[in-house]
């Protein structure tokens, strides 16, 4: 009945067409470094009518939003996400009873995804402007503020699919590397002064130098920078750890690979999802406080002060002294829901036991000292996938909850993200490469 009820709508969403052909390396690069730039440009064009007053309430998951705050871009991925996440609840839940191994059903949940993320981008549009996070500098344009909003929030969505279908990786994850790469760069080395503090560099390293050369080093400044690094280098590590199935191919004697499972297995999606949902927790705080029930805390000057929405604010390192209680229940909740993301994400994601023993066995594979059956391949990766995904979807989560309480530059949790992804759109190059080069290749991988 749902299917039916919502189909029709789906034809009246725009959409972008899918490629007819195999889109080579080249022109998927193209396209990737033209939405990036396209995405700069906008993150660049200013609200009209904001106030001055306004308040950024979400400045602290700002680079895993990938939004900038003040622009038509404020949104950022936040609508796409917060839409995938519903999703992910209704069909883990089987309350929506999906088969995502089937095309019909694959489709209709990219369909409601999509429905969704531009019902959320006017949600969550009318909520910042309407709760005076993003007040308009007259009654007059708020509506006009919120329409903008909703502009930049649907361009988003379709950057994404572009993205998605003829470029690298996901929309999602380039805008929050590129947003992430661009505060790293401008807080480390921009060397203006800042307003407050004239003469004085805003960057972090040249504002270390300007110190030093006047006497009055402050090695505090560093502790963001070694944060970066230390957490660039644990994330490399954790990303290069993995468990090998051995493999041999039933049709070629003496032919044997391996099948690599990575420990960070669900990727670094639970945590993206985790700070969404957590951004819609403060979101919902200010729309209950606006109507007159504060069920979820109050919240002043766009910051949560008091409730549940409080304590589920990214704490800072201060905290931990001032209030150790509240800085333990923000570490549970944020880590047992990257754990649940990490779960939902590869059952729905079609990395589950289930369909890579599929997969394996329709390609004639078979685990050597093991008869070649799907069974057989299901009991095995059961061993493994299911520890793996609750270990690197915890791993990521106190990764990501350490570095933001430490003030990483670029925040930590999106410095976190940003190296994934870029590790991964690395992996996704080469491989891309690869197959340009050896077509006999692509043949064999079935693309």
């Amino acid at each position: 009945m749902l299917k039916e009820a919502l189909l029709p709508l789906f034809s009246y969403l725009p959409q972008v067409k899918s490629p007819t052909y195999r889109v080579g390396f080249k022109e998927k690069l193209k396209w990737t470094g033209v939405i990036l730039i396209l995405y700069f440009i906008l993150s660049q064009i200013p609200l009209f009518g904001l106030s001055a007053t306004s308040v950024d309430q979400f400045a602290q998951l700002r680079a895993v939003m990938a939004g900038s705050f003040g622009s038509i871009l404020t949104l950022g991925i936040g609508p796409i996400v917060s839409a995938s996440i519903i999703l992910q609840l209704l069909v883990g839940g089987k309350i929506l009873n999906l088969d995502l191994s089937q095309h019909e059903d694959k489709a209709f949940f990219q369909g409601l995804q999509k429905l969704l993320a531009v019902v959320f981008t006017l949600f969550e549009g009318g909520v910042l402007v309407l709760t005076g996070s993003l007040s308009a500098s007259s009654p007059e344009l708020v509506w006009l503020m919120i329409l903008q909003i909703f502009i930049g929030g649907v361009l988003i969505i379709f950057l994404d699919e572009v993205v998605s279908k003829w470029g690298f990786g996901s929309g999602v994850g380039l805008f929050i590397a590129a947003g992430v790469s661009a505060q790293i760069i401008t807080g480390s080395l921009n060397p203006l002064a800042t307003s407050t503090s004239p003469g004085v560099p805003s960057g972090i390293i040249p504002q270390f130098i300007y110190l030093l050369t006047t006497s009055q080093p402050d090695f505090s400044l560093l502790i963001p920078i070694i944060s970066l690094v230390a957490v660039f280098l644990v994330v490399v590590y954790a990303e290069s750890m993995r468990v090998e199935i051995p493999l041999s191919f039933g049709g070629v004697k003496g032919a044997r690979g391996k099948y690599p499972l990575k420990f960070i297995y669900a990727s670094n999606m639970p945590v993206i999802l985790t700070s969404a949902l957590l951004l819609n927790v403060q979101l919902f705080a200010a729309v209950f406080q606006k109507i007159g029930f504060p069920i979820l805390g109050n919240v002043s000057n766009g910051q949560a002060v008091s409730g549940i929405a409080y304590y589920l604010t990214t704490p800072s390192l201060s905290t931990v002294f001032t209030n150790p209680l509240g800085v333990l229940f923000y570490a549970v909740v944020f880590i047992g829901s990257c754990i649940l993301f990490a779960w939902l994400w590869v059952e729905l994601s079609g990395i589950g036991p289930k369909q890579v023993a599929k997969q394996l066995h329709g390609m004639g594979m078979q685990i050597p000292g093991f008869r070649s059956s799907r069974t057989q391949f299901e009991r095995i990766l059961k061993k493994y996938i299911p520890t793996i995904t609750i270990l690197g979807g915890a791993f990521v989560g106190l990764l990501a909850f350490g570095a933001d309480l430490t003030g990483a530059l670029g925040g930590g949790t999106g410095v976190l993200l940003t190296v994934g992804i870029v590790y991964k759109l690395y992996e996704e190059i080469a491989q891309e490469q690869l197959m340009d080069m050896h077509p006999m290749l692509r043949k064999f991988l079935g693309d």
